[in-house]
């Protein structure tokens, strides 16, 4: 697929809107993790040194298509201040209006606007035409780095594109189609996939395509329990999908009959709360019926390393237990550990995955951390996303002017 990107594009002295995923997790007004934003500065930075007379929008939170300030971008706006030093950064209180287009009128080139909350407004999440019009009105140039955005058919994602001659890809943006796309068109072997979490049912779609690539799939979290149960294990407690375990049963089917693997934990660690009650580490076939599954255990650890030690491309998706919880984290940091030190190209796709390896100061070790749960996921499971579709199709080499 062609698509522009930043180094395409003559930059200076335009006016450059510019999409990014500033939607960071915010305590009594506090920014509490800055990576989304730390993450769109070299892209912000290309435009400022080239420039281009920059304009940032972002959503924050779910407002719902009215203006709650607690979900305002105005921390964000600090934050980024604070980044970016010497270059000028300013704050518009709306994303469109004549106090907005004046704002960006007297824009200089090297200058930043970030603007309010795309999302105080309805015709954002519904991709309204006239308020994308309105939206590219403030530009000549559209460039989407909002890679965790990328699966919503938004007005700024998508829309948008339609009112622009020139729509490119940013830098954050490319990365992760570049180290993603080689999980969906891998060259190197063994090629092994981690698939963990709460639920099988938000991911199937997820496990069929990687029932189609990946030589080994390894199963962790609570989802565990569906293809156990499909098994014929006992369970106790633990999570079960019951409307999903004949699924899981056709899954691990057609693993057999492609030469797949699929493996499931040995052991694991068992309570009975979440509080950890009576917590122990048993195999999974002496799980007591009051018992349920909260992390996998140490020789499923000890048999899944082995693989991964083995792999020449991971990706892994979704964290082995209930590791917002210390007693229940070993799995998943064992997990991310084994990861970071194999010498495979390394994929966490976003989310609590990602959150996990950041949390054990894994994250700069792993090849590429996804900075978009969702949309990871979405694009690994072999879906087009809008917001990297409405990019294609336009012509590359030279500088569009």
């Amino acid at each position: 697929m062609s698509r522009l990107s930043l180094t395409d594009i003559e930059l200076s002295g335009r006016r450059v809107f510019m999409r990014v995923d500033f939607n960071v997790p915010l305590a009594d007004g506090r920014i509490t993790d800055d990576s989304r934003i730390r993450a769109a500065l070299e892209s912000i930075r290309y435009v400022v040194e080239h420039g281009g007379r920059l304009i940032l929008a972002s959503h924050l939170g779910r407002p719902k298509g009215k203006r709650v300030e607690s979900d305002s971008l105005r921390p964000v706006f600090e934050r980024l201040s604070e980044l970016l030093e010497a270059t000028p950064v300013f704050f518009a209180a709306d994303c469109v209006g004549a106090e907005t287009a004046d704002r960006v009128a007297h824009l200089k080139a090297g200058e930043v606007l970030l603007l309010e909350n795309l999302r105080f407004h309805a015709g954002e999440e519904a991709n309204d035409p006239r308020f994308a019009k309105a939206l590219a009105d403030l530009a000549d140039v559209y460039v989407n780095d909002a890679f965790g955005a990328a699966h919503r058919a938004h007005a700024s994602t998508e829309g948008i594109t339609a009112c622009l001659p020139i729509a490119a890809a940013g830098f954050l943006m490319q990365k992760e189609l570049e180290a993603l796309g080689r999980a969906l068109h891998p060259e190197e072997r063994p090629y092994v996939a981690i698939v963990g979490g709460a639920k099988i049912s938000g991911k199937i779609e997820l496990m069929e395509s990687f029932l189609g690539l990946a030589d080994e799939i390894l199963i962790g979290g609570a989802m565990a329990y569906t293809f156990l149960r499909a098994s014929g294990e006992e369970t106790g407690r633990s999570l079960v999908e019951a409307d999903r375990v004949a699924l899981a049963g056709r899954l691990l089917e057609t693993a057999r009959t492609k030469g797949r693997r699929i493996r499931l934990p040995v052991d694991h660690v068992v309570a009975r709360d979440f509080d950890g009650t009576g917590l122990r580490t048993v195999s999974v076939q002496g799980t007591a019926p009051d018992e349920m599954g909260l992390d996998i255990g140490p020789e499923t650890v000890g048999a899944y390393g082995r693989i991964v030690r083995d792999a020449k491309l991971i990706v892994w998706n979704g964290p082995m237990g209930v590791f917002e919880n210390p007693k229940f984290a070993s799995g998943t940091l064992e997990i991310g550990r084994m990861v970071a030190e194999s010498d495979a190209f390394s994929i966490v796709g976003g989310g609590d995955s990602a959150s996990a390896v950041n949390q054990a100061g894994l994250g700069a070790r792993i090849d590429h951390v996804s900075t978009g749960g969702g949309a990871a996921l979405e694009f690994l499971s072999g879906r087009k996303l809008p917001g990297v579709e409405a990019l294609r199709d336009r012509p590359v080499g030279q500088a569009q002017s």
